[in-house]
């Protein structure tokens, strides 16, 4: 494994359970978990996927990431050992969300399910 892909697991983990931590109610909308981390090669920009089911507002979330920025930034160079550590850029992940939604769209769906053929079917009748 590479040591970009190792930085990149680190930090989605050191912010999985920092995110947990923080008190802001912007933040604690739902339950909220960290889908993906992308670190730059050099380390100065790392973009944070985000997924939170019970969103009540993205833009409440956004800006209260926005004002932890620096304190999650800090608690995050003190978990994991870097050089540098990278400015985060969070991003919103939907794909939970739409998974979801697909799901509720099937189960809607009026398909009756196939009956299996009855094994006395097939067979030919009259060897006596």
């Amino acid at each position: 494994m590479a040591r970009i892909e190792r930085v990149n697991e680190d930090v989605q983990r050191a912010l999985s359970s920092l995110l947990r931590e923080i008190k802001d109610p912007r933040i604690n909308q739902g339950m909220l978990s960290v889908t993906g981390a992308e670190v730059t090669g050099d380390l100065k920009y790392c973009r944070v996927r985000i997924s939170v089911l019970g969103l009540t507002s993205e833009k409440e979330l956004m800006k209260g990431l926005k004002s932890a920025s620096g304190f999650i930034r800090r608690e995050l160079a003190s978990r994991v050992k870097l050089r540098q550590t990278p400015e985060l850029v969070f991003e919103l992940d939907r794909s939970i969300e739409h998974g979801a939604h697909i799901n509720s769209i099937i189960a809607g769906l009026d398909i009756k399910p196939e009956e299996p053929e009855s094994p006395g079917s097939t067979e030919a009748e009259g060897d006596d």
